[in-house]
């Protein structure tokens, strides 16, 4: 593994759709649970809404530009070329590697949730079309990562595809709610309905949370080889101590909310501790993008078991 520009760029491609496809994930459930209050113009939860379709919107724009990036760099990264001369590579990589085909699954998938996005439809195809798609982007994320050396359909893909998702509900609500929809909530008429949206941020998050762990595990010990010599000599294994780090404080952050400020909130509906619950989850949702960049660079270093042979 070098540390050059080629991995510099790799990193940041991925960072960037780890980060678009949980927003676009986190923001589709949010505007899923607001779009019954939100059909009449003068309701309080519209304001909440409106903002979880432009940021579903939004991210999925980045999605589909961020894959495009990514496939550019690997696609150089693979053949030894300088990047310009990558795009004469491309259709090599897309029909004859297995990066070509996982990206291919990805990107389909990220067209259609882009597809999704900017329609205005409410029905039930439209929705099962959009999960499909997260579904399609998880799965062909997960390949493109060292799950891939498992083979196509093998454990480690499976659990690799469940990390993606669920670590994407977990990170996409945090995201979404403090950086985008829950402070469009923040009238006294909304509170109500800020109330019951952050119960059901917190519900999911502790399933999608302990999901993460388990499919984490599962992942932080096929790497390792087994070994814990082997994470903490060698860079995989730092990186990764930093991403448990980095996870670790955003399930502290959760904590607070789930067991101080939503209760609190739940007794006094007061402005002071909705305001207490939006900042937490604004505090987890930087930290959440941390993780999602740490993990990007795990992905693009050699595990632990392999470096160390």
């Amino acid at each position: 593994m070098s540390f050059d520009g080629l991995w510099i760029g790799q990193v940041a491609m991925a960072a960037l759709m780890n980060v678009s496809f949980a927003f676009a994930v986190g923001s589709a459930l949010l505007a899923a649970w607001l779009a019954r209050d939100a059909r009449q113009g003068t309701s309080p939860a519209r304001p909440g809404w409106l903002r979880a379709q432009r940021s579903m919107r939004a991210a999925a724009i980045v999605l589909v530009l961020a894959d495009l990036g990514w496939l550019l760099y690997q696609t150089a990264s693979m053949s030894g070329v300088a990047l310009p001369a990558a795009f004469g590579v491309v259709p090599t990589v897309l029909a004859q590697t297995h990066v070509g085909r996982g990206w291919s699954v990805a990107f389909c998938g990220a067209l259609v949730l882009l597809g999704t996005a900017l329609s205005h439809g409410t029905g039930p195809l439209r929705n099962t079309l959009l999960w499909l798609a997260v579904l399609a982007v998880a799965a062909g994320k997960a390949s493109l990562g060292h799950a891939a050396d498992a083979g196509v359909l093998s454990a480690a893909i499976g659990m690799q595809t469940l990390h993606v998702l669920a670590t994407s509900v977990w990170g996409g609500l945090a995201m979404a709610s403090g950086l985008a929809v829950l402070p469009a909530l923040g009238a006294s008429t909304a509170r109500g309905m800020l109330i019951r949206t952050a119960a059901q941020v917190s519900n999911v998050s502790i399933v999608a949370v302990a999901l993460v762990l388990l499919s984490g595990v599962f992942n932080a010990v096929r790497g390792s080889g087994g070994s814990l010599d082997a994470i903490l000599s060698s860079t995989w294994g730092h990186v990764l101590t930093l991403k448990l780090v980095l996870v670790a404080l955003a399930l502290v952050l959760g904590g607070l909310n789930r067991l101080s400020a939503l209760p609190r909130l739940r007794r006094t509906a007061s402005t002071m501790d909705a305001h207490t619950f939006v900042n937490v989850l604004y505090l987890e949702a930087l930290v959440m993008i941390g993780v999602f960049v740490v993990a990007a660079a795990l992905s693009h270093s050699v595990p632990a078991f392999a470096a160390l042979g």
